[in-house]
């Protein structure tokens, strides 16, 4: 049953529609800030970055890891003949290690430029539950801030030229005895271990200790299971990702990004997002197929102030033709948006799933602050939905506590066709700062609860929208909820 703040501001939103004008098409967007008028932007911009992101070209001599030791059993360590595998391709100029079919054993891998870590069909790589393998501690971002934690179980660092291939699985072995527990582990102190350390990595970057310093003894922090750092032309293609610690593929100040063909598939783990471009520039997802705890696809930047010190956002990201099922969000721009995000570009996935809470989420506050424009959504079907299909909110988490007031404009939304769910549309920006300039066009909001909750909004379009068998060519401006 809709609640009555809901039918208030239904009722509201409603009265202010029916005295708008009938709807006229917006201008244009503007290109981004410091674009040329001439450069392609919208959708041309889009088939711009598919056109411009190329996988990357790997020398294909062959280094087989059982070569250099690896056990295809399972019953021994291969963690040391895969490190030799990758160093004898790279003294050689790069190449493809092959790891064969059968089941390894190992800690963590990590990457060189130009080597192309290939896990054949009937491969599986299951990865060690003992933390002590992740170790040394390296250089990574873990929500959205610097720091030494263990190494993620597949990394590159300043890397060129690197792919991960091939029908095998990657399995983290994270389960409820192993690495999730963290999340949920006492303290002692009736805290949770991994929030104390988490708050005090957050100190640390609002602090401003220098990132060398920022080491956890005896860290509670889970990795990410892939994770590309300030690397460039970067392929991951047919693999599967299975019982993630954390989040899945995390590619971090990173360019030229593909993820193609690809199977995530950890819908019971904790903040098991599944790719999670951060601070990363011409990023192409497609024909991939998400199964998650936390969010399918969600676009960083870098948190409060360590993202801002950074300072570089994620851009030109294109998203096309993945399934989505469970999930916190299909496509998620946030929570981690202090260094801002722009053109982003969601079309033609299917998001299907009772168990997938939004289709699209912006998630921001005065705390993270920062920018975000030029975000497209088009041609996506979405069968089912658990919660809202739009929502973009500046009261995540912190709420307005803070003193970066968060922008988001530009949104459009086009041919969407959905059923069920609690929210066609949940936009609540704040007075001194609307979301303004949302359209939506040619467009379906069928079975839901709510159709609209509305908060400092300001040029929301409507055109030939229907939802609940409700038809709308309008205009509309919102204020408080009443």
């Amino acid at each position: 049953m809709r609640s009555a703040a809901a039918t208030r501001a239904l009722t509201a939103v409603l009265g202010a529609a029916l005295a708008m004008s009938v709807f006229t098409p917006p201008a244009a967007a503007a290109p981004p800030s410091g674009q040329a008028p001439s450069e392609p932007h919208g959708w041309e911009l889009a088939d711009q970055i598919r056109n411009e992101v190329k996988p990357p070209t790997i020398p294909q001599r062959p280094f087989d890891i059982t070569d250099y030791g690896a056990d295809p059993t399972g019953e021994q360590d291969s963690t040391d003949a895969i490190a030799e595998a990758i160093d004898a391709a790279s003294a050689k100029g790069g190449g493809k290690v092959v790891i064969p079919p059968g089941e390894f054993h190992t800690g963590a891998i990590h990457l060189e430029s130009n080597i192309e870590l290939h896990v054949s069909d009937g491969a599986t790589v299951r990865f060690s539950q003992d933390p002590a393998d992740y170790l040394p501690a390296v250089k990574t971002r873990w929500e959205g801030v610097e720091l030494y934690n263990y190494s993620p179980f597949v990394y590159a660092d300043g890397v060129r030229d690197v792919a991960i291939t091939g029908g095998g699985t990657l399995d983290g072995q994270a389960d409820d005895e192993h690495w999730w527990p963290w999340k949920e582990q006492p303290d002692g102190n009736g805290g949770v271990i991994e929030t104390e350390h988490r708050d005090r990595l957050f100190q640390w970057g609002e602090d401003g200790v220098p990132v060398e310093q920022r080491r956890l003894e005896d860290s509670k922090l889970r990795p990410n299971f892939v994770q590309f750092y300030d690397s460039e032309n970067i392929l991951v293609k047919d693999v599967t990702l299975t019982n993630s610690p954390m989040w899945m593929i995390h590619p971090v100040l990173s360019e030229n990004v593909t993820i193609d063909g690809v199977t995530l598939d950890s819908p019971d783990g904790p903040n098991s997002d599944g790719v999670d471009p951060e601070s990363s520039k011409n990023v192409v997802i497609k024909n991939s197929h998400f199964d998650n705890g936390d969010d399918c696809i969600a676009i960083k930047s870098g948190r409060n102030e360590d993202g801002r010190r950074i300072g570089v956002p994620s851009e030109n990201i294109v998203i096309h033709d993945n399934t989505m099922a469970d999930g916190h969000g299909g496509v998620t721009i946030g929570s981690e948006m202090s260094g801002d995000v722009y053109n982003v570009f969601a079309e033609d996935n299917v998001m299907d799933s009772e168990h997938l809470d939004r289709a699209l989420r912006i998630k921001t506050n005065s705390v993270r602050g920062g920018t975000v424009e030029q975000v497209y959504f088009r041609n996506n079907r979405i069968p089912q939905v658990g919660g809202e299909v739009i929502r973009i909110n500046f009261q995540y988490e912190e709420g307005d506590a803070g003193e970066h007031t968060p922008t988001v404009r530009d949104v459009q939304i086009e041919n969407v066709h959905s059923t069920g769910g609690s929210f066609g549309l949940y936009l609540r920006g704040y007075e001194r700062s609307p979301i303004s300039d949302v359209t939506v066009r040619d467009s379906t909001f069928s079975d839901v609860e709510t159709p609209m909750e509305l908060e400092h909004v300001r040029n929301l379009h409507l055109d030939n929208v229907d939802i609940n068998d409700r038809h709308y060519d309008e205009v509309i401006d919102a204020g408080p909820l009443s």
